[in-house]
């Protein structure tokens, strides 16, 4: 139901009108301001209703980082349609199981993945395709090609109406569909600027995917704070260190191997550290090496730590600009929409002690798309279980361990992967490090490594065990330890652990 406080005006409308000469995109050659964003996104709406999309439609997308993917997000929002990202780098069997399992009515791709769109479409042929593109060929529906319809477009915003359906990874059995409103991305906007502050030149770098929340969520904030993107079409760490340079970029989000790369880069080119117009550098996607930040801190890098799921619409907490030093290696606190609690063995866990961390607010999703006995299992009383662990410090900050599915209880202690690749991180010939448990007979369960040595740089398992063994206690040193090629990582650049134990070698 509809009621006044739940509308708003369409925010790129509202940005076009109020701020119509404001850079609201730039993306390689492309530089558009809010009116001409809002000119492009109105003419593509109506050629998405000439091709049938109507208020509610389910519409999945499968595409790069892209002008015309920014636009599109737009143009569905004005029709009222459902956006429905998808992660380029399923198979064929994985896209069709969510195309089916989310009863998309639409495929819009480009050109790059127009193969795959097609493959899918034969498999599917009550899935009407479409390109993005011009430069399709043959019998493609082209979206450039079709007339616009003469029909009124949406003026306003119902928080309440589903925004996304976004599938998780899907760390067990198959990915579930997250719901995320038009109300969870406008509370985690005012969240976030409350937070880092709010200014009308700030620029955020989006170089994450735009079918994760990352990438997404920081182009819906910059129509509803009125502030410019700076689009990647992919992380490449000398072109995000260009882009901060020369085009004052004041805000960008990684990850923790990202961020490594760009750190990395900025040292091999003997740049000492980024200009002062880059005022944030978001890192989330899991805790993040203590090493790494106090080397940041080393070099002036302003970063915060941020503490988010899909299911949170993004961030939930994140460290404030003037906590990063003294609250090194917490994510912070709760943004103002979202409430915290610490639960363990089913009590309220007291300062320093780990447990589950439970999330509620507007921020965090309604549930998973017809998943209600997972949403019964999930969701207690109104709290979210995010399935990660975690402790709050005295001051109420948090300190997020690991995912409770990554846990490894060696001998009735909990020994959290975290901790031990943070070790391996900071020794200097560890380019990335991963861990995961294995079964044994005496103790249940034992971490293993796995190691991917930096270029130029040789070390040997002894040695590594040995620098472990003086930094952590006994039952956290990997029982073996693995030299193997670059980890397995999602798009978004996290560690995927429950990948690790393919790398152990075949028993003879």
């Amino acid at each position: 139901m509809e009621t006044s406080d739940t509308l708003l005006p369409n925010w790129l409308a509202r940005c076009a009108r109020n701020t119509p000469s404001h850079l609201a995109l730039t993306c390689g050659a492309v530089r558009w301001s809010f009116a001409d964003l809002d000119r492009e996104a109105t003419q593509l709406a109506l050629r998405l209703v000439s091709l049938g999309v109507r208020a509610d439609s389910r519409v999945a997308v499968l595409a790069a980082n892209s002008v015309g993917y920014a636009v599109l997000i737009h143009a569905l929002t004005r029709v009222g349609a459902v956006l429905v990202p998808l992660n380029v780098r399923l198979t064929q069997d994985e896209l069709c199981w969510q195309l089916r399992d989310v009863h998309a009515e639409f495929l819009i791709h480009d050109v790059q993945y127009a193969a795959v769109a097609t493959a899918v479409g034969t498999r599917l042929p009550e899935l009407q395709c479409a390109t993005l593109a011009d430069a399709a060929s043959g019998d493609e529906v082209v979206l450039a090609r079709l007339p616009a319809a003469d029909v009124p477009l949406r003026t306003l915003i119902n928080l309440s109406d589903t925004h996304v359906i976004m599938y998780t990874s899907g760390t067990t059995g198959n990915p579930k569909g997250v719901v995320i409103t038009y109300g969870m991305q406008w509370w985690n906007a005012v969240g976030s600027a409350l937070n880092l502050g709010h200014y009308p030149d700030d620029r955020w770098l989006v170089c994450t995917p735009l079918f994760h929340t990352s990438g997404l969520c920081v182009l819906i904030r910059s129509v509803i704070n009125g502030i410019g993107v700076v689009l990647h079409k992919k992380f490449d760490p000398a072109e995000v260190n260009r882009s901060i340079r020369e085009e004052q970029v004041s805000i960008i989000s990684v990850v923790t191997v990202m961020l490594q790369r760009m750190l990395s880069d900025l040292v091999a080119n003997g740049i000492p550290t980024y200009p002062a117009t880059l005022r944030c550098v978001l890192l989330g996607g899991g805790p993040a090496p203590q090493p790494l930040l106090e080397e940041c801190a080393r070099h002036t890098i302003p970063v915060v730590q941020s503490y988010g799921l899909t299911e949170s619409c993004s961030q939930a907490v994140t460290l404030a600009p003037a906590d990063a030093l003294r609250k090194l290696g917490s994510a912070g606190r709760p943004l103002l929409p979202v409430q915290l609690r610490i639960v363990h063995d089913e009590h309220e866990a007291a300062p320093g002690e780990a447990g589950v961390i439970l999330l509620k607010g507007p921020t965090i999703t309604p549930g998973y798309d017809g998943r209600p006995e997972v949403n019964a299992a999930t969701f207690q009383n109104g709290w979210f279980s995010t399935g990660d662990l975690g402790y709050l410090d005295a001051d109420g900050y948090l300190y997020v361990l690991d995912r409770r599915s990554d846990l490894i209880i060696s001998g009735g202690e909990n020994v959290y992967p975290a901790e031990i690749e943070a070790v391996l991180l900071a020794h200097p010939a560890v380019e990335e490090a991963g861990v995961c448990g294995v079964e044994d007979m005496q103790w249940g369960q034992v971490p293993v490594a796995f190691v991917h040595v930096r270029e130029g740089y040789s070390t040997s398992a002894k040695a590594l065990l040995a620098y472990v063994q003086q930094r952590l206690a006994r039952y956290k040193l990997p029982r073996a330890l693995y030299f193997v090629a670059p980890l397995p990582r999602t798009s978004s650049g996290k560690l995927m652990r429950r990948e690790l134990s393919r790398l152990l070698p075949v028993q003879s």
